[in-house]
């Protein structure tokens, strides 16, 4: 056997030669091969009408979204942050972590690229997390790629658009990368939810309101505004009249003007139908705000097609600028599941939730049925498990005190028909899929929002308006809690009861309002000023619980792909990446650890500081390891690697798992070890790889997770 020598190369010494990882099948075209199905013909509703074949002079864009990896380390990973005792700096990942771990490989996105190249798309574009591959193409070419069939389409509604026919096809050789194609069809899109005051008899106190009354109507009044702290806003069409407007806004209350910026995907437009709802998005959230904003960035898209939302969404977490960000969009979630626009949407959330960003999206506002056909269907992408979805009430408020709330009449809210209920709302809501929604805020019209739509003002409602009143109050969170304090959704339902009004009243006809957690209005109106106290703390008490049966991560940097050591203690040299350290590889991502390895006497450690929380019945220890030798034996423990516990003054409490060079395997291997008995305790977690004098042992570790419930 060949003496395993362990090299360091020089990252710098290879830039300066000009080298770097170079993709193997970057150019090469993969072999289609027998195609597979991946999804059926579009199922078109009532009133749709199918005219004829699709002209080939149609345009299409084509989005093609790529499956995470280590997917469900990344659900365990985002379940876990449901545990009040997980520290707010460790509730979420950075990019960086994100892209090593989970996001698809740069060879994956290069092979679909190939593909859409080969068949004759233009513009093919990698998105910069890999998970969207798109191009440009004619129905034919398009036809020919995924062996599928299109027809010219009259909405119910009147628009023209198209839709497969038949079933989509992708070459078998992607099969394992290829999440799902958009852009297929256009028939089915999202939509505002703004609506104008309609005249009707009210109560006095149900009246519109200036955006500014919302932080005094909701508990700001005291709180820190959303200075400083930057949100998003997905957006469609010419924002020309909007960024007016909000300034006039600004300027007519005496506020400061807001830095805005747009961001524009897949091309602009001059639509300027949405001009009401940007205007409602903008203006309440920075009047929830307390009436500062540091920097609105609008999202842009040319139109709200499937295509474009999805690019959209994932552009704004790819970016990770925002870590609040309002969506007053939605549609029936069965025909964004039916496209694939959803399962593409919910990987991106899912990257959101795990960078610690924030989606508030509006329930919609078509009762209990979005789907308009008879049964209780909800709003997508308010029906992802990785967002708040926030339903609409009618306000009954004095100027900005106060008085009650009722369900908006029209305000979405049911259970998912698919989508899986999240962790959070384990032991509050007893469906079997996701409930919808988590929190409500004023969305009536009638005592909606008066803003200034093209300089004059006009009074607005919504859950259009209710979305962003939750946007502008988190932005005031992040601003008391800073970034870290990442997804809000378990916070949410981590709170005590009395942070939030409770909507007992009201239904919106399939969903009625009671008292505590209901689909029709979630957990009810926040009440800032008190739950700001709350947000993060270990002794929130909510009904949404903290702990007993959801697995929380204790440990910090588990992967090590934040590139440094810290909060880890390691032994000089033991830090390795795939570029700083030749001979052996991360088990995911870009970093690892590297114990002993040196054929000569060496001992190496590392080891992190955790608490486990005393409510707890059980924590595991998790890791991946590699072993590799150049001893012979068969039979002798020369080189030895020790999982140890101790005290936080340092004595040895216990060894609860022991390997040495006779443990040695190709490739990683997962272990686990059993910490029950130090639940309740702030113990020190260390592992220490010795050497004797020949022959050397590689101990490679990654990956490693202390799970606790």
């Amino acid at each position: 056997m060949l003496l395993h020598t362990r090299r360091k190369l020089l990252v710098g010494a290879l830039a300066l030669a000009g080298l770097g990882a170079v993709s193997t099948t970057a150019m090469a075209a993969p072999a289609t091969g027998s195609m597979v199905q991946i999804a059926n013909a579009m199922h078109l509703h009532k009133g749709d009408t199918v005219l004829g074949s699709l002209t080939s002079a149609q345009p299409m864009h084509v989005v093609i979204a790529l499956k995470l990896r280590n997917h469900a380390k990344l659900k365990s990973f985002i379940a876990s942050v449901r545990h009040s005792q997980v520290p707010l700096e460790t509730r979420y990942m950075s990019r960086a972590q994100f892209m090593a771990q989970h996001a698809p490989t740069q060879d994956q996105a290069d092979a679909v690229a190939s593909f859409l190249k080969q068949a004759g798309f233009s513009n093919v574009t990698i998105a910069d997390n890999r998970m969207l591959v798109s191009g440009d193409a004619s129905p034919d070419l398009v036809s020919a790629a995924f062996n599928t069939k299109f027809a010219s389409v009259r909405t119910h509604k009147g628009r023209m658009a198209y839709a497969n026919t038949s079933a989509i096809h992708i070459p078998g050789t992607l099969k394992n990368s290829v999440l799902s194609v958009i852009g297929l069809q256009n028939v089915h899109m999202a939509h505002t939810v703004a609506h104008a005051v309609q005249p009707q008899a009210t109560t006095q106190a149900v009246t519109g309101h200036n955006p500014t009354d919302f932080s005094g109507i909701y508990g700001g009044t005291g709180v820190a505004t959303g200075a400083g702290v930057t949100v998003g806003i997905i957006t469609s069409g010419s924002l020309t009249q909007t960024i007016t407007d909000l300034n006039t806004f600004t300027s007519n209350n005496g506020l400061a003007t807001v830095t805005t910026q747009t961001v524009n995907t897949n091309g602009t437009s001059t639509d300027t139908s949405g001009v009401d709802e940007w205007n409602l998005d903008s203006q309440d959230l920075v009047g929830a705000a307390g009436g500062e904003i540091g920097k609105i960035i609008f999202y842009n898209i040319p139109s709200l097609s499937n295509a474009n939302l999805t690019a959209d969404i994932n552009k704004v977490v790819s970016d990770n600028n925002a870590k609040i960000i309002n969506v007053s969009l939605g549609e029936c979630e069965t025909t964004a599941q039916g496209d694939g626009s959803a399962a593409a949407q919910d990987q991106a959330f899912q990257q959101a939730v795990a960078q610690g960003q924030t989606f508030s999206v509006s329930t919609g506002d078509s009762g209990a049925d979005e789907c308009g056909n008879g049964g209780t269907t909800p709003s997508w992408p308010a029906a992802s498990q990785y967002v708040v979805a926030v339903a609409g009430t009618t306000l009954d408020a004095s100027g900005s005190s106060y008085n009650s709330e009722t369900v908006w009449s029209k305000s979405g809210g049911s259970e998912s028909t698919f989508e899986p209920k999240p962790s959070w709302q384990s032991g509050v809501y007893s469906g079997t899929y996701r409930g919808v929604a988590d929190v409500a805020f004023d969305g009536d019209p009638n005592s909606g929002a008066q803003i200034i739509v093209n300089g004059s003002t006009t009074q607005v409602g919504g859950t259009s308006l209710s979305a962003p009143i939750f946007a502008g109050l988190w932005a005031r969170v992040i601003a008391v809690k800073g970034t870290s304090v990442g997804f809000a959704a378990p916070l949410l339902y981590n709170l005590p009861a009395s942070d939030f009004h409770d909507v007992t009243s009201g239904n919106n006809g399939g969903s009625t309002a009671s008292t505590g957690y209901d689909l029709a209005s979630g957990r009810g109106s926040l009440i800032l000023s008190s739950a700001i106290n709350d947000i993060g703390s270990s002794s929130g008490g909510g009904s949404g619980g903290s702990g007993g049966g959801t697995a929380a991560q204790l440990l910090s940097n588990t992967g090590f792909e934040s590139g440094t050591a810290s909060p880890w203690t390691m032994s000089s040299g033991t830090l390795c990446s795939s570029t700083s350290c030749s001979g052996q590889s991360a088990h995911a991502g870009t970093y690892f650890a590297w114990l002993d390895g040196y054929g000569s006497s060496h001992t190496d450690s590392m080891s992190q500081s955790v608490s486990i929380p005393s409510g707890d019945t059980s924590a595991t220890l998790d890791f991946f390891m590699h072993i590799d030798t150049a001893e012979t034996t068969s039979s002798t423990a020369y080189d030895t690697l020790k999982v140890q516990v101790y005290n936080t003054s340092g004595t040895l409490l216990g060894t609860v798992a022991s390997f040495s060079n006779l443990d040695a395997a190709s490739g990683y291997v997962e272990h686990t070890a059993d910490l029950s008995a130090y639940i309740g305790q702030s113990v020190v977690v260390k592992f220490t790889g010795t050497e004797d004098s020949s022959n050397q042992t590689s101990f490679v570790l990654d990956d490693i997770n202390l799970n606790a419930q």
